[in-house]
């Protein structure tokens, strides 16, 4: 059984275009088959995108991308620098044209969480992790944040607060001596760290 979080993908790709405003931005991006949220962004991601807290300029790292929403909002809303990584080929395809699409200039690699990511002084780490892979993973992705955060460089995180939050903002807390929420909507909880 392949998931969203394999690095190969074996359904057929039928590509798709959707539109969403973020921020009142409207923004445009291919999706398709065997990737996250495949027919419409989703509720965590819309609502990291709406509340991420990045400075003008700013270098982004968007951990697990999928189709790449949250890197292509960064550039585009506040003119980030942006790195995007994904384990799944075909979200990292899409990623890539996606950024076209926007007119986006992204570094978008196909890697295992922090595996291809050479730099270690980003500002700011986005990441909607993969509940799904398991705690482990996404522990790993809070963990290894760390090493690419400059020192006041943040990490921001959603999830659902009920399903699974609540263990990831305690390990936040872990990894980096505080945490704080810095939106909720739909269940969804924003975690705020900072380094």
């Amino acid at each position: 059984m392949k998931h969203y979080y394999s690095e190969q993908q074996e359904s057929p790709l039928s590509l798709k275009k959707i539109s969403q405003k973020i921020r009142k931005q409207e923004l445009e991006f291919y999706t398709a088959s065997g990737i996250f949220s495949k027919e419409k962004i989703d509720k965590g991601t819309s609502v990291l995108a709406e509340s991420m807290v990045i400075g003008s300029n700013a270098k982004v790292l968007d951990i697990g991308c999928g189709i790449g929403i949250l890197g292509i909002a960064a550039a585009k809303l506040f003119n980030a620098n942006i790195v995007m990584s994904d384990i799944n080929k075909r979200a990292v395809m899409l990623a890539k044209k996606n950024a076209v699409l926007n007119g986006v200039k992204a570094e978008i690699c196909q890697g295992n969480l922090y595996e291809k990511i050479k730099d270690g002084d980003f500002d700011v780490v986005l990441s909607n992790p993969p509940q799904t892979a398991g705690k482990e993973i996404c522990f790993e992705l809070i963990d290894g944040s760390r090493n690419h955060l400059k020192n006041g460089g943040s990490l921001q995180l959603v999830a659902r607060h009920n399903k699974g939050g609540n263990t990831l903002s305690r390990k936040m807390e872990e990894a980096f001596g505080n945490v704080k929420v810095i939106a909720k909507k739909s269940g969804y909880w924003v975690y705020f760290s900072q380094k």
